[in-house]
């Protein structure tokens, strides 16, 4: 092949290349709320979100999907902490609600759900997919450099 169709094939590669992360960025930034049933089992916000792909990847990159995992203080699928429990039930007290979480309740996969998307619809009413992955990490006050490579974990196993 001559240089000038080498030149061509390798510019064609980059551009690929480009487009195929700008297409990824685009697809995870405007997640579209999908249409949820009463049957359906995504997990969606009161908004009407989905966050059952956001969810399925911190659960992986969590626990493997291990609802009996245990690290330090956290617990569960989603490794939930003594500190999230008490905000949940806050936020629960804060809309007058009787719920309550207890701690036993992090070994629940589909309660960590529901704490999840309390913590979401709460913290996170922009449902913002980086200011999710980050703060379920290091916390409402996280620091970007802190959840670097946890956020990353998480959007490798998002993209699939």
């Amino acid at each position: 092949m001559s240089r000038g169709g080498t030149v061509i094939l390798n510019k064609l590669y980059v551009m690929i290349k480009v487009l195929k992360i700008v297409c990824l960025t685009c697809c995870i930034a405007t997640l579209a709320p999908l249409p949820v049933s009463a049957g359906d089992a995504r997990s969606t916000t009161s908004s009407g979100y989905d966050w059952t792909p956001v969810i399925e990847a911190i659960i992986h990159v969590e626990s493997r999907g291990d609802a009996k995992a245990v690290s330090g203080n956290s617990c569960g699928a989603m490794q939930i902490t003594p500190i999230l429990v008490r905000e949940c039930n806050n936020i629960l007290k804060k809309r007058k609600s009787k719920k309550r979480f207890t701690m036993q309740d992090r070994f629940s996969v589909q309660k960590s759900k529901e704490m999840f998307l309390l913590y979401q619809a709460h913290f996170n009413p922009q449902n913002n997919v980086e200011k999710a992955i980050r703060s379920w990490n290091g916390g409402l006050n996280y620091s970007v450099k802190r959840t670097q490579r946890y956020y990353n974990k998480v959007m490798a196993k998002l993209r699939g």
